[in-house]
């Protein structure tokens, strides 16, 4: 059944009305393609730890949906791979399944030997888990993952990260760095890499994307930590209160002034001299923008879902002097308050909550946008005479890359939608 645009556009809030997360709508009670629950996010950040199993509690549909999905993750080692079930049934849920739990871990450590274990349960387990992990002598870490308390699958990793500080030890510094919260792409291929490795800095932790228990053990020998994503901010923030070390908040920002001043808070804790590149690279990036910006004033678009923080990056395209009609998203925090001020200088944009793209095609008639910036359809946007921004690519980018590399898929989906538009007659 089709649905009415403008009645669909009328239920949007406009960003100039918002004041927490609640104040943003969403567009129907159904979202397509859905939230995804937070075992999905547990079981991605348990994947990237070496030695490490996580065992979901839970129901046979919480944990088949957690087996299925990593049963063809070649990180977890497929069929008999490291995450393991224990099913709950309804006498269990009724009456308690610690017993049940206490009897299947004695089975599981036998047959698997793990380093480390992430208990991903509803319940509080907490006590469970310590007196399992004096039992076998490893760490048994419990993960919270109530769905009905999460929009999505990051609060389970944010979780996971987290809890890992409960194994970590004090140790002298090392003068290495921490990467925290990079979820997809290879470190090793990023600027920010290339110029530690320049400057002769060591790499440490590398969590979620890739490391062992023991490297988890060792974290605190870290002179900084690097924080590319907000779901490791609590496990940095954990780690400055216990051991002291600080942190730079390096997310993946396309304001060139942003990157630079998380260049020099980084360099400057770790007490180099900033590398003498850097500004060459600051620079050629203001000459992109300026170089584009005219090219893309004036054009219109919808913001669906990216690599990118959400309103650091509409900020940046508002400042370019394009309007965003939409801007969608499942957060908005103090940290984006200063970002939403700076957009609304410029527009006063809708805002409604992510993963809509079934109700959004009955929006767009309504809003002709000249871009859809995330995931959709290509062909059902080309017949609407909008082209979309294709951006997986930076989540393997950190530094001024990024901004190069967003500008240019930019510049390349206007020319494609004016062209659309020019078949179509608009």
């Amino acid at each position: 059944m089709a649905m009415d645009g403008k009645e669909l556009v009328e239920k949007l809030a406009k960003l100039s009305q918002v004041q927490s997360i609640k104040d943003i709508p969403q567009l129907t009670h159904a979202l397509f393609p859905g939230t995804h629950c937070p075992l999905m996010g547990a079981a991605m950040a348990v994947g990237g730890i070496k030695d490490s199993l996580i065992v979901v509690v839970g129901t046979d549909e919480c944990t088949y949906y957690t087996k299925s999905m990593t049963i063809h993750s070649e990180k977890f080692g497929g069929i008999d791979g490291r995450c393991v079930s224990v099913v709950l049934d309804d006498h269990d849920v009724t009456f308690g399944s610690a017993e049940k739990v206490q009897e299947a871990f004695k089975e599981i450590i036998e047959e698997y030997r793990p380093q480390c274990v992430f208990l991903v349960i509803g319940d509080d387990f907490d006590a469970i888990s310590e007196g399992l992990s004096e039992l076998y002598g490893i760490p048994v870490l419990p993960v919270h993952t109530e769905h009905f308390k999460c929009e999505d699958h990051l609060p389970g990793l944010e979780r996971t990260i987290t809890v890992c500080a409960e194994m970590m030890k004090s140790c002298d510094s090392d003068n290495s760095v921490n990467l925290l919260g990079q979820r997809m792409g290879d470190f090793a291929t990023t600027e920010l890499y290339a110029m530690l490795q320049k400057a002769g800095v060591k790499i440490g932790l590398q969590l979620p994307c890739g490391c062992s228990v023991d490297d988890i053990k060792n974290a605190a020998a870290a002179k900084v930590n690097i924080v590319v994503n907000d779901i490791a901010l609590p496990l940095a923030q954990k780690m400055q209160e216990k051991f002291g070390i600080p942190y730079v908040y390096f997310n993946k920002f396309v304001i060139p002034e942003k990157i630079y001043e998380a260049y020099k808070n980084l360099f400057g804790y770790l007490e180099l001299e900033l590398p003498g590149e850097l500004e060459g690279l600051y620079q050629n990036a203001r000459e992109k923008i300026e170089k584009n910006k005219g090219e893309l004033e004036g054009i219109t678009y919808i913001y669906g879902n990216t690599p990118y923080a959400v309103f650091e990056m509409n900020c940046f395209l508002s400042s370019l002097g394009m309007v965003p009609q939409v801007i969608q998203t499942n957060r908005y925090t103090e940290a984006d308050e200063p970002y939403a001020k700076e957009i609304l200088q410029y527009t006063d944009p809708y805002v409604c909550k992510a993963a809509n793209i079934a109700p959004l095609q009955y929006v767009y008639d309504v809003l002709s946008p000249y871009l859809y910036l995330g995931h959709e359809f290509g062909n059902r946007l080309r017949q609407k005479g909008i082209a979309i921004v294709h951006s997986d690519r930076a989540s393997g980018m950190l530094g001024f890359e990024v901004t190069g590399y967003l500008l240019q898929q930019l510049v390349k989906s206007v020319r494609e939608a004016k062209e659309y538009r020019k078949e179509l007659g608009l």
